[in-house]
């Protein structure tokens, strides 16, 4: 059965017949029956069907088709074919977009495709495939381009494909468009155009750029203002919008007082947007690469001064160097110091000396008192704006004279001025000298008892830190003294405290080391002033006696320093020995060792006092009163023997043996009289506690007896109160019940009133708002009623009005009257009613008679 084929209608089919190798199509209806030497080749297949405003790409399209001969195909070409009865593909055609059509799928759709449809100020563009003659007779070449302008509808040919639909730009107000020449052409207005040109178009619309025309973008006009205006930049040699030439590179301004909109051209950048600079009558600024007004060219490497009140645009190249400046405003106690940088004639006006021309030079200072108000001219530069330094007394500042080089002390009080060529000058001190101030002269460790004397001395102002250009100063605690050295005239100078030493800009301090701790140590301490005294020194001396026994004795030698005040040599004696301390200690403890050193220890354990004493004070056999160190006149007068300690280990437990021996046995007799004593006192206690017991119990025997007179009583009134409690509360229960009962039933009579009210009220309410609800739609309906009236009343009234009394009469008359030209028209009389005005109308009285007229 497969060689029996029905092909329904719309159907072909593609036979080849193997004897010739000839394919034929067949086209149904039919039933087709194959001969054995014929093979189907394709189908049954649905004929192609193209719908209005469709078409499709027939491939290989097949020529003098002769079925069961031969035929003439086009390889390599193509058919377009628009709406038309349905057709069939013949041997060896193809669809384009459907090729594997007949093959692995019976679906064309993907071939069928719409007509290109332009629309008003849009465009198609055409490339040619084909050298031919388009539909207007003109000659195209392939690789050819061009467009068709809308509304239309594109009839596509094999000789030509679309490149694609052209979009129009909308060029706005303000906008403009800017193109580019994609190769040599003509643009709209007829004006030639190279390869790579750019120009604008600033007619307002849609625009439909040619085929050999690229849109490049969009351009929107800058509006300026009188504020704003814009740097340009020329990319290309041109003649700008103002007709001026400009050269590649070249950058110019243009503001709102030139004109109100810039649309960039062709060849120019908008560098950046500038705004004018304002300037007040108290500001003014240094402009750098100055534009000539007249020439517009920079002067670079110069600058210009402008002072408010003005306002002006930044030229290309111009720049404010510091920006805006305020003027210097100087009240009467601030200066300005101000250096020349250039030679130049400066004016000077001022009311003791006339008006005048002073000649500045080069790196010349000098300064401006106030109060004014002062604008440097360009050759002058502002080095600092100085104000008079209030000094009170004891401060002062050091000032250093920059073209001498002198430093000198300005002391309070006074409010000083530095001079055009004078400077603060910093002093500085040591490390260790300024951890002396702040520490209040001394400084070491907390232990050591001499660092409670600088206590007092301490600034509170040089603990935030200490103004190296202000004068120093420190409280010398009373009876101290205080060395210091001036290295420039190689002196020094003594203060006697308390008082406040002040060091000039050449002077330092005499820093003393001093040793401290118990034994004595060098360098524990250091110290700016020195203690006069009476003080004393505490040490520890380790010594031996003759019979080798090693002690450790700690002594307090009582001291002072003998001068005369105001002899320079007298004040200066005592700073000669620096670490006088550990001098004095070294000195004495070596005449103590000396003479213990002859003294046996018992000896010197029961004359330990005189043998020190003796050591210290005795000179040649003479016992001083004091002893005197003549090196820095420190004297000691006195010496306290505090402690006597053996070092060795042994002999100091025998000795604390016999001293425990000795506190027992003292210990052990006070125990024995304290006891006797706490005896006899117990006796005497022990009586006087008995006698106490005897009259303690009389009382209590006394209180008892009281006591069960008052238990008889209270049993009997116990007795006979409860029995009348009971009856008392048993009546109040009974009237309380029949109270209660009373109140009850008399809230549940008030409880029903209640009730009944809330009903009664509740039903009259009710009918009353039905009532009401009544009352008010009659009124309503009422009101709606004489509304509608009213309203038909002048409808009729309106339209009385309108058509006017004589045109309701001619209406009124017009139907009778026409019957009765009608009846005279016909030879028949018409007789009018009583009323005189409408006749008897006999027409269809005669229509009756006469029967129906054909």
């Amino acid at each position: 059965m497969d060689d029996i084929i029905g092909i329904a209608p719309l159907q072909f089919v593609h036979v080849l017949d193997m004897n010739t190798n000839i394919t034929r199509l067949e086209v149904g209806p039919q039933t087709l029956v194959l001969q054995s030497n014929e093979r189907l080749v394709v189908g049954p297949l649905p004929m192609i069907v193209i719908p209005p405003a469709h078409y499709c790409v027939v491939l290989d399209p097949v020529t003098k088709f002769v079925p069961g001969k031969g035929y003439q195909q086009k390889l390599g070409q193509s058919e377009i074919r628009f709406h038309k009865e349905p057709f069939p593909l013949y041997p060896g055609e193809f669809l384009q977009n459907a090729t594997d059509f007949g093959k692995k799928s019976n679906n064309y759709s993907p071939a069928i495709l719409k007509l290109p449809v332009v629309r008003a100020n849009h465009a198609i563009q055409l490339e040619a495939v084909l050298d031919h003659d388009d539909e207007n007779g003109v000659s195209r070449k392939a690789g050819d381009r061009w467009q068709l302008e809308g509304p239309l509808m594109y009839m596509p040919t094999p000789y030509s494909k679309i490149v694609k639909i052209v979009d129009p730009v909308i060029i706005k107000t303000g906008e403009a468009l800017v193109l580019r020449a994609v190769q040599d052409c003509e643009d709209i207005n007829g004006e030639k155009r190279v390869t790579g040109e750019e120009w604008l178009i600033k007619e307002e619309g849609a625009y439909l750029a040619g085929v050999n025309e690229e849109v490049v973008r969009v351009e929107k006009k800058h509006t300026l203002t009188p504020e704003t205006g814009l740097i340009l930049k020329a990319n290309q040699t041109l003649v700008d919008s103002e007709g001026k030439d400009r050269l590649a590179g070249e950058m110019w301004l243009v503001t709102g007082e030139m004109m109100t909109e810039y649309l960039t051209e062709i060849g120019v950048e908008v560098v950046s947007q500038t705004k004018i600079t304002v300037l007040n009558n108290h500001q003014f600024c240094v402009i750098m690469n100055p534009v000539d007004p007249k020439t517009l060219k920079p002067h670079f490497g110069q600058r210009q001064l402008r002072k408010g009140v003005c306002n002006f645009f930044l030229h290309p190249g111009e720049e404010i160097e510091k920006g805006i400046q305020q003027a210097f405003v100087l009240s009467e106690n601030e200066a300005l110091l101000l250096r020349a940088i250039d030679n130049h004639t400066e004016e000077v006006s001022s009311e003791d000396k006339k008006k005048g021309k002073i000649q500045r030079k080069c790196g010349e200072r000098w300064m401006i008192l106030g109060p004014t108000c002062y604008i440097p001219p360009i050759e002058v530069e502002v080095l600092k704006k100085r104000s008079q330094i209030p000094l009170s007394k004891n401060e002062g500042i050091y000032v250093q004279d920059i073209q001498k080089g002198t430093v000198r002390l300005i002391m309070g009080p006074q409010s000083y001025m530095l001079a055009a060529y004078e400077e603060l000058w910093e002093k500085e001190l040591s490390e260790i000298t300024e951890i002396l101030l702040r520490q209040g002269g001394g400084h070491g460790t907390g232990d050591i008892r001499k660092m409670a004397y600088f206590e007092q001395s301490i600034d509170p102002q040089i603990l935030k830190g200490r103004d190296k250009t202000r004068m120093v100063t420190y409280r010398c605690p009373g009876n101290t003294a205080v060395q210091v050295n001036n290295f420039l005239e190689k002196t020094s100078r003594v203060v006697f405290g308390p008082d406040l030493v002040i060091l000039d800009p050449h002077e330092d301090f005499t820093i003393l080391s001093l040793s401290a701790g118990k034994p004595k140590k060098e360098d524990a301490m250091k110290s700016l002033c020195l203690m006069l005294g009476p003080d004393f020194i505490t040490d520890i001396l380790e010594v031996e006696t003759s019979d080798h026994a090693r002690l450790s004795v700690q002594v307090a030698f009582n001291n002072h320093f003998e001068y005369t005040k105001g002899n320079p040599r007298s004040e200066a004696a005592i700073f000669s020995v620096p670490d006088f301390i550990g001098y004095a200690c070294r000195q004495l403890g070596s005449r103590i060792r000396a003479a213990v050193a002859r003294t046996s220890f018992d000896e010197f354990h029961r004359h330990s006092s005189q043998v020190i004493l003796n050591a210290v004070f005795q000179k040649d056999g003479v016992l001083q009163k004091e002893t005197r160190f003549t090196n820095n006149n420190l004297v000691i007068t006195t010496v306290d023997v505090q402690s006597i300690e053996p070092v060795d280990m042994k002999m100091r437990d025998s000795l604390s043996k016999s001293v425990q021996l000795a506190i027992e046995i003292s210990t052990k007799s006070i125990e024995a009289a304290a006891s006797h004593e706490a005896g006899r006192n117990e006796q005497i206690s022990q009586g006087q506690l008995e006698r106490q017991k005897l009259h303690n119990e009389k009382e209590a025997e006394i209180e008892r007896c009281k006591l069960l007179e008052l238990k008889s009583i209270t049993a009997a009134v116990e007795s006979t109160g409860q029995a009348t409690a009971e009856a008392q509360a048993q009546a109040e229960r009974i009237l309380i019940e029949c109270e209660s009962e009373i109140e009850a039933a008399r809230l549940r009579a008030q409880a029903a009133e209640i009730e009944h009210q809330a009903k009664l009220e509740a039903q009259y309410l009710l009918r009353r708002s039905e009532i009401d609800y009544q009352k008010n739609l009659n009124f309503l309906e009422i009101a709606k009623t004489k509304k509608m009236a009213d309203i038909e009343v002048k409808k009729f009234s309106d339209m009385v009005k309108a058509l006017g009394v004589k045109t309701i009469d001619a209406m009124a008359r017009a139907g009778p009257e026409a019957q009765m030209k009608l009846l005279a028209s016909l030879g028949i009389e018409s007789t009018l009613i009583t009323d005189g005005k409408t006749p008897i109308n006999l027409f269809n009285t005669a229509n009756g008679l006469v029967g129906k007229v054909q």
